[in-house]
């Protein structure tokens, strides 16, 4: 019964996104006032926050109390920073900071520092971002995703399923317009990945990336890690009104990545990645439906290590794994791991109240959402060696293919001057081999 629920959810949802376009057709035509950026139509026009637009600075200091259900509670301070200039461009701002130091109960740390300049050059735009990643714990559950069995039980006895990685990243991109809402992208990615075995209380204990190395699926050259220096190229297609918080529009991207070993890379690959997000108003800018789909592919051999990277050009940093808030909520990190993989997200997005406070423009907004993600091609993951047959029967079944990982939920946001935006979600499984319940408190929109 509550697969059929959710089922019909994500259908109504659908239902509602086809009478939004229909909608659409009769609302008062979108007038460009540049390129890139939209104005809200007449009866939108009017609303506190667009009749006392941001100038200057604008600061969003706040504790980095969060919670996620694969690293825990997170402790720290983030800092956003927007420079609106003279306001003629709000809610866009024309530059942001984001500055993050938190750790994780469980024993993740991340520092993250990045910029975004909407023109550093006539027609450029600069992304650029730094940030170290600690996990002392972090889930490894295998390749091929159901074909790696998920055994709760043993998850709950301690390191099983971790490993830890240290993942020093730099990037740095350029964006510019070839015309009308058409953009190129190019940029350098480095990242040195420092992998090693979960540090068990139990010497004689044995982790699941023990056993894939010990299979031969993972080579001993790559059980450590190592560096990838790529070059990014790609175009992107950008109409939304709002960056931040978007209620209409199509932003599109498509890259590829290559890292040869005359850059630095330690096992060279190649990668190409392709993101569409369109967002459709149902009830003028207060209620949208908005969905994203992903897919990412890996050309010819790919180091492990690299599998779960979800990269990202433009102002945000690339994100690790699929499952989680910033991929497919609900899901546990890490689960879809594969050649070919792809996700998606569908959400109803109610902006239900707005007001001023303090001069700050406040909005508070409920969201229901349905995700999913699927390994699209798998890697080879049969026994080389012969060794530990029966953990290999245990823990790996040959199926050839992967059923669609699923789940849904809700969450309620707290939006400051369109741009600063607190979130609380909760998102819960279809199928207890991808996790039961998760609960969420971090910034933003999912996308």
């Amino acid at each position: 019964m509550k697969r059929l629920m959710l089922i019909l959810l994500f259908c109504s949802l659908v239902g509602l996104a086809t009478q939004a376009q229909e909608i659409k057709n009769n609302d008062t035509e979108i007038r460009k006032t540049e390129k890139q950026e939209f104005v809200a139509p007449d009866s939108v026009i009017t609303k506190s926050e667009y009749a006392n637009p941001k100038k200057g600075l604008s600061f969003g200091p706040i504790p980095a109390v969060a919670f996620d259900a694969d690293k825990g509670f997170e402790y720290g301070a983030i800092l956003n920073i927007y420079n609106f200039g003279d306001g003629s461009k709000y809610p866009n701002p024309i530059s942001s900071w984001y500055i993050e130091a938190a750790a994780y109960t469980r024993g993740s740390q991340q520092y993250i520092l990045s910029y975004d300049k909407k023109e550093i050059f006539p027609g450029t735009r600069l992304c650029a971002s730094a940030n170290v990643v600690y996990d002392k714990a972090l889930p490894f559950y295998g390749f091929n995703g159901y074909e790696a069995i998920y055994d709760p039980e043993k998850d709950k006895k301690g390191g099983f399923y971790r490993m830890t990685r240290l993942t020093p990243n730099f990037k740095v991109d350029l964006i510019g317009e070839i015309t009308d809402n058409l953009y190129w992208e190019a940029g350098y990615h480095f990242t040195y990945f420092k992998t090693s075995l979960f540090e068990s209380e139990d010497a004689n204990s044995q982790s699941l990336l023990n056993l894939y190395n010990k299979w031969g699926i993972i080579p001993d050259s790559q059980m450590n890690g190592g560096v990838s220096s790529a070059i990014r190229f790609g175009v992107m297609y950008d109409s939304r009104d709002v960056e931040n918080s978007p209620s209409r529009g199509i932003w599109a991207e498509a890259h590829a990545i290559v890292a040869p070993s005359f850059l630095g890379t330690t096992h060279p690959y190649n990668k190409i990645n392709a993101t569409f997000r369109h967002y459709i108003p149902i009830a003028s800018d207060k209620l949208v439906f908005a969905y994203r789909l992903n897919y990412q592919g890996f050309i010819g051999n790919a180091p492990w290590y690299v599998l779960p990277y979800y990269t990202i050009v433009g102002p945000n940093y690339d994100r690790t794994g699929i499952g989680g808030y910033r991929t497919v909520r609900g899901l546990k990190a890490n689960r879809v791991q594969g050649a070919h993989t792809g996700f998606f997200n569908t959400e109803l997005r109610w902006r239900f109240v707005d007001f001023t406070l303090f001069n700050q423009n406040i909005s508070l907004a409920l969201s229901g959402f349905f995700d999913g993600a699927k390994v699209i091609k798998g890697i080879e993951n049969s026994n080389k060696t012969g060794a530990f047959a029966d953990e290999y029967s245990k823990y790996i079944q040959q199926i050839g293919y992967d059923k669609l990982h699923m789940s849904a939920g809700a969450g309620f946001r707290f939006i400051m001057n369109r741009n600063f935006i607190v979130a609380l979600e909760y998102a819960r499984c279809l199928d207890a081999q991808d996790g039961s319940g998760a609960f969420y408190i971090n910034t933003g929109f999912l996308f």
